[in-house]
């Protein structure tokens, strides 16, 4: 416990100086590229037998790299994205009887689904670093009002055969708890009133559903790879992928909506 503790304070350090120290992206997009170069090899040991995991990776970066230098791209990587979580909605009910997905087209699953949650978490930053911290928050309160909740109240199983923990009284309490802390922002730090509100709180509510289907579509991979963790780089935690998968979900889905709330005027920031 006490080194799951250490490696977390280190963690919030190191991302807390990358955000909010500058204003240029000269620490934030290294720490980004660092993280999705990881990610890519730990993705590797997830898949079937890849020959060449250097040349997935590096596919991987240079791929993030060219898509972070035209944000004309970035939508498309989204909306991309949101079409493979749908499909792993279903697949994470129908596991492990059908598990067609589980082949050479993770490759280029993964590919979009790491370059969908990169531009989203830059594209966020750019916007304001709070903005990126909300969604860190949003999803943590969440996960950690799942697991009281879960822990105490469970009964219902949400996803058995991925990841027998996980519970439905778990996932409405950190609903309800990641929502509170929406409304809160909402209501008293962006003022917001009207039809700006509820569309807010319900990207949001999606977003935190979202965060549960990353998890649950990790657990998914690793229990089909037959492995414990991705990696382990991250002492007491595994690795990165393990901390970061209810990000790859949530962060392309909130940036998504918070595009089309601003095209849409009811968002001003």
């Amino acid at each position: 416990m006490w080194q799951r503790i250490k490696t977390a304070i280190v963690l919030i350090i190191i991302v807390g100086i990358a955000l909010f120290a500058s204003q240029t992206p000269i620490l934030f997009a290294p720490l980004l590229m660092v993280g999705v170069t990881i990610a890519a090899h730990e993705w590797t040991k997830l898949m079937p037998k890849w020959r060449q995991p250097v040349v997935f990776v590096l596919l991987v970066l240079v791929v993030t790299l060219i898509s972070l230098m035209f944000p004309i791209t970035w939508v498309l990587w989204w909306a991309a994205s949101l079409i493979i979580w749908l499909m792993a909605l279903s697949w994470v009910g129908k596991f492990p009887t059908h598990t067609k997905w589980y082949g050479k087209q993770l490759a280029l699953m993964g590919g979009v689904i790491l370059t969908a949650s990169i531009t989203a978490m830059f594209y966020l930053w750019q916007q304001s670093a709070w903005w990126l911290l909300y969604v860190f928050l949003m999803v943590w309160c969440a996960d950690s009002g799942a697991y009281f909740v879960g822990r105490k109240l469970g009964r219902r199983k949400m996803a058995p055969n991925v990841s027998p923990n996980k519970s439905m009284e778990g996932l409405a309490g950190g609903l309800v708890t990641g929502l509170l802390v929406v409304i809160a922002i909402s209501v008293f730090k962006l003022q917001l009133t009207g039809i700006a509100l509820i569309s807010f709180i319900a990207l949001s509510a999606l977003t935190i559903l979202a965060s549960v289907l990353g998890d649950l579509f990790e657990s998914m991979l690793k229990r089909r790879a037959g492995v414990k963790d991705s990696g382990t780089i991250l002492p007491g935690h595994g690795g990165i992928l393990d901390r970061i998968d209810s990000l790859l979900s949530a962060t392309p889905i909130f940036a998504l909506g918070f595009w089309g709330l601003q095209q849409l005027g009811l968002l001003v920031v």
